[in-house]
């Protein structure tokens, strides 16, 4: 079966007339009660976006997260409406090439200012936390753990959702300070359930997820799931049969351009301020194979760029 042809990357949308508000990946379109997002090509490292798209990544983005939220009964309800396929809507149909299968069509909400993290496994900001205090977020863990090793639960660390640099990790308690604590009791429960029923689905797929992060919304007074899901840039997923304890691991994600930038810092050739050096071609191809590769063990379905969006009905 012939691979699907590679489209061009999207590194940023314009379509005139319309609100829009870029973030380091989406470009989001205020519709008025809705809104229209479109995930982009763009890939950021150590808080910078690179000069350089990964081809497709929007899209695995996209399809990823309408796969889940299709998919995972505690992902309802959600702000999702459809995704843009063969179709785009009134009034957008000259920008249909661009937006297919990269577009979400969302119910808008005032969002929750905070970052739900769920967290399986010691790793990333977790363990260098847990390294210095023997705590993530507040949370006493037993002593003696080791790097990426399994926690005896998944824990819930909250963290503030800021508009540019690092999110910051913060107690329970000081969330409930700054959105209340009813809210933040029901964000905990919906953020556990939503990644229980997300790793035991990765599981039989032989994939972990070590951890992942959840964005929430308020509409008519009720609290909506939003932005993306379990997708390879808002979690850790490692494949099964290469994990090994104590070291760090394998990843479904962008690490191909981590290691790649973090070895021109090592050689004193980048300080990981901006201007960001360009991506080799192979570091970007195979940032897009690993992206593409989660996608298909994940959904058991072939990365296929022409119909990605179709089966949702792009006019919703």
């Amino acid at each position: 079966m012939p691979e699907a042809p590679v489209l061009q990357a999207v590194k940023t949308t314009q379509i005139p007339g319309v609100e829009v508000k870029r973030g380091k990946v989406r470009d989001v379109y205020n519709l008025g009660d809705r809104l229209m997002i479109v995930a982009t090509d763009r890939i950021s490292a150590f808080d910078c976006v690179l000069p350089d798209p990964i081809p497709d990544k929007g899209r695995v983005l996209t399809a990823l997260s309408a796969f889940w939220f299709d998919r995972l009964a505690a992902a309802r309800p959600h702000h999702l409406l459809g995704v843009v396929g063969e179709s785009a809507p009134a009034g957008f149909e000259p920008f249909r090439e661009v937006l297919a299968g990269r577009t979400m069509l969302c119910r808008k909400t005032k969002v929750i200012p905070i970052e739900c993290v769920a967290r399986g496994y010691l790793a990333g900001s977790g363990w260098a936390e847990y390294r210095k205090t023997g705590r993530v977020c507040g949370i006493e863990l037993p002593p003696g753990l080791k790097q990426c090793q399994a926690l005896p639960e998944p824990i819930f660390t909250p963290a503030t959702k800021e508009e540019s640099g690092h999110d910051e990790n913060i107690s329970f308690e000081r969330a409930c300070e700054l959105v209340g604590r009813d809210t933040m009791e029901h964000l905990r429960k919906r953020t556990l359930e939503l990644y229980s029923e997300g790793t035991e689905y990765a599981r039989r797929r032989g994939i972990i997820l070590a951890d992942t992060k959840f964005e929430f919304g308020i509409v008519d007074g009720e609290i909506l799931l939003i932005d993306e899901i379990l997708t390879p840039d808002s979690s850790r997923f490692w494949p099964a049969d290469t994990y090994e304890i104590g070291r760090d691991q394998e990843s479904f994600d962008k690490q191909y351009v981590r290691n790649h930038l973090q070895a021109l810092c090592d050689q004193g050739k980048w300080d990981k301020s901006p201007p960001t050096p360009p991506l080799p071609a192979e570091v970007i191809a195979a940032t897009r194979a690993r992206y593409i590769e989660a996608y298909e063990r994940l959904t058991e379905r072939r990365f296929d760029v022409s119909t990605i969006g179709s089966s949702r009905g792009g006019g919703a």
